[in-house]
């Protein structure tokens, strides 16, 4: 007899002719579902309506768009279709779940096309070229928040280890792991931030205006939607959009949702905390594998 999953291949193939890409989507799915319940010691076929609707939760919490979690909630479904049809379970746990409701209030997703179109519209040439490049970068290729974004300090910068001590909510310290790319554009703005004149008190905030103040969140939305307006987005693009396409775009491409919860944040980690539970070489290992930005060659 076939394990389920290579059986349930052969179903969604042979019985109902669907596409590789919609296979490959589906199985994807299944494999994040599958983590998510290994993690807690339940198999397939064992899980019941509330562990899969905490998992649904779980995936909502990360801000992953409506869209994507509908379409995993699809693909839960059609596992547990199968199942029952194949006589293994009697009753569908996913039968009460109920699909996100996709509302125009939620950020929008941009795709990586999108996201380099802005990098292209930023005039390298202007003073403040290098700097919103290098905010573009660390927004997208890290999922910081605003407040997290405009209150990061050269002092935790750790550029040879390729990472960052970012101040999250509640005075939450966590590591991030940092793009190559991301890097790069730093090392490039810190010529241009060395020219500034730069007042007493903010020395040692990474990102500042052409005063030498530390940036404010205002000013974080204004850099954002210009540079979106100049690539031509129509999109209601914010801050905060890069933040939530980076979660999708690392959730899409097999990321575990263990470590996108700790690289957003999400969980309440403090600075000791960092050095005892949490494998930073593997948080790095996941969104280098994953995260688009960092299969990119440096330019």
């Amino acid at each position: 007899m076939l394990p389920i999953l290579d059986d349930y291949h052969l179903y969604l193939k042979l019985e109902k002719s669907l596409s590789d890409n919609t296979i490959e989507a589906y199985e994807s799915d299944l494999q994040k579902m599958s983590g998510y319940l290994s993690d807690a010691h339940v198999r397939l076929e064992k899980a019941t309506t509330e562990i899969l609707r905490d998992f649904l939760i779980e995936i909502s919490s990360l801000g992953i768009h409506p869209r994507s979690q509908a379409r995993i909630l699809s693909s839960m479904k059609s596992f547990y279709h199968f199942l029952i049809y194949r006589n293994i379970l009697d009753n569908d746990p996913t039968e009460l779940l109920e699909s996100p409701k996709i509302g125009l209030r939620l950020p929008e997703i941009l795709s990586l096309k999108e996201i380099d179109e802005i990098v292209a519209s930023i005039d390298l040439s202007r003073p403040e070229g290098q700097r919103n490049k290098a905010i573009i970068e660390i927004l997208y290729g890290s999922g910081l928040r605003v407040s997290e974004l405009i209150g990061l300090q050269l002092s935790k910068l750790y550029i040879n280890e390729g990472y960052m001590l970012v101040d999250g909510k509640g005075s939450k310290q966590r590591l991030v792991p940092m793009s190559p790319q991301a890097l790069k554009q730093i090392e490039l703005w810190k010529i241009d931030r060395n020219l500034l004149n730069i007042k007493k008190g903010n020395e040692d905030f990474v990102f500042l205006n052409r005063r030498g103040s530390k940036l404010t969140r205002d000013m974080i939305f204004k850099i954002v939607k210009e540079l979106a307006a100049l690539a031509g987005i129509r999109k209601n693009v914010s801050p905060h959009t890069f933040r939530h396409s980076f979660a999708t775009h690392l959730l899409e491409n097999g990321a575990n949702l263990r470590a996108i919860q700790q690289l957003l944040g999400h969980e309440s980690i403090t600075t000791t905390e960092l050095y005892t539970h949490i494998d930073v070489h593997y948080l790095r290992k996941t969104v280098i594998d994953c995260h688009p930005f960092y299969r990119k060659k440096n330019n």
